[in-house]
């Protein structure tokens, strides 16, 4: 989630039809079997004896999402290029995937591997698409190394799903020749959301075509990156555990409301905010003209060679830091008779070589936190810094989250509107709204 094209993630909003294609879905198990006709315990007995899964020249299916496309087939090519088993990978139209899934699910025609978003992860453990790989999980050496935020999303009534696939970051980027111009520390970038806004005023006084930030504000997914990330640094959460109410109307949510609109109201937006729905959100910074926004950590290798950009954290009112990690996970389907193989796969990509020879060598997040430091992303010290982020990291659980937060006519983009571009006096009815939405 999060990409410059509102293709990842929380910036896409959920194809609806999936919903009802995925009930019938129901009628699949957690479990997998094996070639041989016996059920291999998907994470159960067959885990403890083939930890690493089985390579022996099967052919798996996997399905991705395009806005994964670049990681996805870096790995599948790797992995193909030094084992036996043979993965043969299916790229789909991100805006088509969910209902592709949902109607593979009803026909019980899913491929051996399929990857998610991971915010919509709750809704195929919940309804039985993927095996259950909870011994295998667990027995890696390095499990509770793994993004913990995407394993969370994959746990269902205690059971672990899926593994992450691709990560993206919310962080923030910020300019530093504007900031030498504006005669502000080019290595001190903001720590609170009090110096965030000082520093966007410094360098939105500079003029001319010059701006202190930018955001999405006609976009709910870009809402959800990069304003929660400011709650969670705080320490307090936006949903409750089960994902059926929300708490957007906190005191500290109406801090960052309150910072934002001033940024409205004082014009220290660059234009195009108020319409902003995700589609052109990431082509803003790269023009050399915005100080200090929050972007997806996924677009640091497309920037302009020549613009001098730091990375920071996205800070809380009075300090801490958090990050959205959105991307990717991935799992089994319950429908496979490969699991053995295809486990093959999932331990093989979020191993040491994989990570650090595939995902880090293209200036990826690695979906491990010992691995943060490695040395591709040593010789660039913000790749660490948003590599170490991952521990700071939260996603959110909730089954009604695409019609909650992705939808542009749902309760969350309403209530991002009456924040910022209004006096905020509706927000409590707005977040009310959200609750009921989620709890439907």
């Amino acid at each position: 989630m999060g990409s410059p094209t509102g293709s990842h993630g929380p910036v896409r909003r959920l194809v609806t039809t999936a919903a009802a294609l995925l009930a019938t879905a129901g009628l699949l198990t957690a479990c997998g079997s094996g070639d041989d006709g016996k059920d291999d315990g998907g994470g159960g007995g067959g885990a403890a004896a083939n930890a690493n899964g089985v390579d022996d020249g099967a052919t798996l299916t996997m399905w991705t999402r395009a806005a994964t496309r670049p990681q996805s087939e870096a790995l599948v090519k790797a992995y193909n290029d030094s084992h036996k088993n043979k993965v043969e990978l299916t790229v789909i139209p991100t805006d088509d995937y969910q209902a592709k899934v949902g109607a593979a699910a009803g026909s019980r025609d899913l491929p051996d591997l399929f990857a998610s978003d991971v915010v919509f992860v709750p809704n195929y453990t919940s309804s039985g698409l993927f095996a259950d790989l909870t011994d295998r999980i667990d027995g890696l050496p390095f499990a509770d190394k793994l993004a913990q935020s995407h394993i969370k999303a994959g746990t269902y009534e205690g059971k672990k799903y899926v593994v992450p696939h691709t990560l993206d970051l919310s962080v923030l980027f910020y300019n530093k020749d504007l900031y030498r111009k504006a005669e502000l520390d080019p290595e001190k970038p903001p720590t609170t959301l009090a110096e965030w806004d000082r520093q966007a005023r410094a360098v939105d006084a500079l003029g001319g075509d010059v701006n202190g930030t930018f955001f999405g504000g006609n976009c709910g997914g870009c809402g959800v990156f990069t304003w929660w990330p400011s709650i969670w640094a705080a320490g307090e959460d936006v949903l409750n555990k089960d994902g059926t109410a929300a708490t957007l109307d906190s005191p500290t949510a109406q801090k960052v409301y309150d910072t934002y609109r001033g940024w409205v109201d004082d014009d220290i937006v660059a234009p195009g905010a108020r319409d902003e729905t995700g589609a052109t959100w990431t082509g803003v910074f790269p023009k050399g003209k915005v100080g200090v926004m929050p972007m997806p950590s996924t677009t640091l290798g497309l920037m302009p060679k020549d613009l001098d950009l730091g990375v920071a954290p996205i800070p809380g009112p009075d300090g801490g830091k958090a990050t959205f990690v959105g991307g990717d996970s991935i799992g089994i389907a319950a429908t496979s008779k490969k699991t053995d193989q295809a486990w093959n796969f999932l331990a093989w990509s979020v191993g040491d070589k994989a990570q650090v020879d595939v995902v880090a060598a293209h200036k990826d997040v690695v979906a491990r936190t010992d691995l943060a430091s490695n040395k591709y992303s040593d010789a660039d010290p913000r790749l660490v810094t948003i590599n170490q982020l991952v521990s700071d990291g939260h996603t959110p659980y909730a089954l009604k989250f695409g019609q909650t937060f992705n939808d542009p006519n749902g309760p969350w983009l309403t209530l991002m509107r009456d924040a910022v571009f209004s006096d905020g006096a509706d927000v409590k009815k707005d977040n009310e709204a959200v609750s009921a939405s989620l709890a439907d």
